[in-house]
């Protein structure tokens, strides 16, 4: 099948969406090559069409009206850049209505309403492809969806935004406070002005829900992953950390268990000569272990403009190739598996407890009996930091596994303790 083109509609023209412009501009021949036909931008959907108009995108039909790119006859594939869930979720339903193939990078829509908009496609015989919309250009969901199809995947371990991980490395490495992390992370562009999606852990959980759908075969919701951001950490957390002889990471943790799933993101313990400890900066990894493949490690960094426009270009190439040569694959989500989402009380690790407490006889013996009346057993103590004028110290507890509710329980019981002043932290310790 001969076309003269392929049309792609574009919306949005930000950070990301200027770097996909410009690839489809400055290397339409290459592109042209590998499609059998030339991949052009025919239009852009930009809020400020006068903003928009630089010298760069002089020759871009621009408009302020989405119905011109979605009911366009030229345009074959839509590429939604926006970002958010509204109105992008609105968008690729109108572009999949009007017969487009969609290309996304937007987690929380595909996070949300993948399964919804993925039946939609296929039911209009279309194409909607999300690559970038977890770890950026990290190749991901491909592999997901065809390369470890054979395998029953039984873990998934994750660093999945790059944002928490600058801040937590910053801590680590150079003792700073979560404030100060912060505010650097966000002089550097890495955090939002408002970066409570990524702090408090909502940027991972949504792209978890994505990865863990795909791996487990059932539908997992943002709303079912427990969620814990990093702003309760402390320098002293990660000084003993090291003592221990573990860092500390925000995780994104999905396992399959006796017939349920966990799904959690929060500030977890791992040990420091694991894989996952030595991943810093703004890059992400993900661990995944398949009873066929083993152990597999997917790293890179995980967020950038044109890391996102790579993963998304390579999206739209897939797509016009399928065009250009009569062919359409089009991606299935499979959920033929209903895996019960095993409540956060109920799941089962290792502890670490920082307290504030009397600097006197017989405080550890009241707090272990407290959690030895919870079937929760000490693994390591040491005390720290003891303030002689305040006849006050720090105390640090390792423990077994022990459940989550259990620690719950002990943890208020701790606190009612008149020789403990503070449960100044918790940490669950993974691995």
């Amino acid at each position: 099948m001969s076309r003269r083109d392929i049309g792609v509609g574009l919306l949005g023209l930000g950070t990301v969406g200027s770097a996909v412009a410009k690839i489809l501009l400055n290397k339409s021949n290459k592109l042209a090559e590998q499609i059998g036909a030339p991949l052009v931008l025919k239009k852009v959907l930009e809020r400020d069409v006068n903003k928009a108009r630089l010298d760069c995108f002089a020759s871009l039909a621009m408009t302020d009206r989405i119905e011109e790119v979605t009911t366009d006859p030229e345009v074959d594939i839509v590429i939604e850049v926006i970002g958010g869930e509204h109105p992008a979720l609105e968008y690729i339903k109108q572009a999949i209505s009007n017969g487009k193939h969609v290309v996304t990078a937007n987690k929380e829509v595909i996070a949300k309403h993948g399964y919804e908009l993925l039946s939609s496609a296929k039911e209009h015989n279309l194409q909607l492809r999300y690559e970038a919309s977890v770890g950026s250009g990290i190749p991901l969901i491909s592999p997901f969806q065809q390369d470890l199809a054979a395998n029953d995947i039984s873990t998934i371990y994750a660093i999945l935004n790059g944002t928490t991980n600058y801040i937590l490395t910053q801590m680590s490495q150079e003792g700073w406070d979560f404030s100060t992390a912060l505010k650097q992370a966000q002089k550097l562009g890495y955090a939002e002005a408002n970066p409570a999606n990524d702090i408090e852990g909502m940027d991972a959980a949504y792209k978890l829900a994505i990865l863990s759908t795909l791996a487990f075969h059932t539908r997992v919701d943002p709303q079912d992953i427990y969620c814990e951001g990093i702003s309760r950490l402390q320098a002293s957390d990660f000084r003993y950390a090291k003592e221990f002889g573990y860092a500390i990471k925000l995780l994104a943790i999905a396992k399959r268990d006796n017939g349920t799933i966990e799904v959690r993101v929060h500030p977890a313990f791992i040990p420091e000569d694991s894989q996952l400890a030595k991943v810093d900066g703004v890059y992400n990894a993900i661990q995944v272990e398949g009873d066929l493949a083993g152990d597999l490690v997917f790293s890179g960094q995980g967020a950038g403009a044109s890391q996102a426009a790579s993963a998304i270009v390579a999206d739209a190439l897939i797509i016009a190739r399928d065009i250009c040569h009569g062919a359409n694959y089009v991606p299935e989500l499979q959920l033929n598996q209903e895996l019960p989402i095993k409540p956060m009380r109920d799941i089962k690790t290792r502890y670490y407890f920082r307290m504030n407490v009397a600097d006197r006889p017989s405080v550890l013996t009241q707090i272990s009996r407290v959690l030895g009346d919870n079937s929760i057993s000490i693994s390591a103590v040491i005390q720290k930091e003891s303030d002689l004028a305040a006849q006050t110290a720090v105390l640090v507890i390792m423990t077994h596994p022990a459940e989550e509710k259990a620690v719950q329980k002990a943890l208020e019981e701790v606190k009612q303790l008149a020789v403990v002043n503070e449960v100044s932290n918790f940490i669950r310790v993974e691995g």
